[in-house]
């Protein structure tokens, strides 16, 4: 639960609309929001330096290059039998799937990727949280 919790509060709470807008398109935005996002985890899980670093780390990368997009994309190039609509090049859902469907469907994968590397980083590392 204390993962989530520092997961809303780093990406939501904490996230300038600003690292929102610009941290697909600079290095500079991507670190800065992860940097931010990551500081409530530092305050809980103290020296731990390693596990602090995957977080900060992997979330700067998985924010920069849009991964939950790529996800998307990667999971709907399989579609068995026939009838397969044509579909957006950008998330990989059908193009009569509305923009706002797919638009939460992107967030709720980022959002996964990101609880899970949290998870297994601070799981993997015998971090207590709480």
């Amino acid at each position: 639960m204390h993962e989530l919790l520092l997961h809303l509060v780093g990406d939501y709470l904490l996230q300038t609309e600003q690292m929102a807008l610009r941290k697909t398109k600079s290095w500079f935005w991507a670190i800065t929001h992860a940097l931010v996002y990551s500081l409530p985890f530092l305050l809980l899980i103290g020296p731990n330096t390693v596990g602090w670093l995957v977080i900060f780390l992997t979330h700067a990368v998985i924010d920069r290059y849009r991964l939950a997009a790529h996800v998307c994309r990667f999971k709907n190039v399989f579609w068995f039998g026939p009838g397969r609509p044509e579909f957006d090049t950008d998330t990989g859902y059908s193009k009569e799937t509305p923009p706002h469907v797919k638009f939460w469907l992107v967030v709720i994968v980022d959002n996964t990727c990101h609880l899970l590397i949290n998870h297994l980083s601070l799981k993997f590392l015998n971090i207590p949280m709480f």
